[in-house]
Formats: structure tokens, C-alpha cells, sequence
């Protein structure tokens, strides 16, 4: 028998990652995923049964080869003449935080649903954070 559990039912915790010498895309990945429930026994694919993830120290993420070099980040705001590109080095020397946050979006969906997961990852660039009072347990993802 299936079990649907609702989102009210769903234990929300708090994990902290840091970000420094991991590898963008897996760390993206093992976040989406605790941000989407998949890591819980309760998860119900149309339900909200995740946790929140805080990622410190955004600016020491890392990318393997040539893709710091290569990657670009390209928008369109609709209107004629409105395409911007800008360069994966060129964001992460303005807005640190922007690579994660986008990275981690990428892999969740596309709907409703998606949009009110990504309000549960809170990214820095530097070592402190607001949620202390939270008592954020450190989530491990490191790769082996």
C-alpha cells in the first residue's frame, strides 16, 4: 500500500555544507537532493518532504579541467537585443553565490514544486552564517 504523507507531517532539519575544494556539480547534486526529500523514507515525489541546506564559503567551490575557463552563464530578458552572457569567472567574482544556487536549481523541477524548493537552500560566500539559532547539523559530501 502506498503511504502519502502530507507536508505539515514531513521533520524538517537544518544541514550545513561547506563548500571548499568540492567539486561543483557533485555537491550540487547531493544538495538537490536532500532539498527535495529523496534522502528520507517519506518521500513522496509530488510533496514537499525535504530539509534546509545552508552552503558556506560559495567562493572555494571548484570545477575539474578547463570548465571555469568554458562554462557561461547566458539569460534572455525578452526583450530585442536583451540575450546577456556572462562567464562562469566573471559571476564568481561578483555574486558567488549565484553558480550554487543556479547549479542546484538546474537539478530541480521545473514546476511550482521546484520553485518553492530552491527557497530552502541559502547560499554564502564567506564562513558565517545568519541560522545559527537553527542548529544546522553538518551534512558530509565528500567524495570517496
Amino acid at each position: 500500500m502506498t503511504r502519502f504523507i502530507k507536508t505539515e507531517d514531513a521533520a524538517r532539519k537544518w544541514y550545513l555544507v561547506d563548500a571548499k575544494d568540492q567539486t561543483l556539480g557533485r555537491l550540487a547534486s547531493k544538495v538537490a537532493s536532500v532539498i527535495r526529500g529523496k534522502t528520507k523514507p517519506i518521500f513522496t515525489p509530488n510533496m514537499d518532504t525535504g530539509d534546509f541546506v545552508i552552503v558556506i564559503n560559495a567562493e572555494k567551490v571548484k570545477m575539474t579541467g578547463k570548465r571555469e575557463q568554458l562554462k557561461k552563464y547566458i539569460w534572455h530578458s525578452m526583450y530585442p537585443g536583451g540575450q546577456k552572457i556572462r562567464s562562469y569567472e566573471d559571476m564568481k567574482s561578483k555574486k558567488p553565490e549565484f553558480a550554487i544556487q543556479e547549479a542546484v536549481r538546474g537539478m530541480l523541477p521545473k514546476n511550482r514544486l521546484g520553485k518553492s524548493l530552491i527557497t530552502k537552500l541559502k547560499v554564502y560566500s564567506g564562513d558565517e552564517h545568519p541560522h545559527k539559532a537553527q542548529k544546522p547539523e553538518i551534512l558530509s559530501t565528500s567524495e570517496k
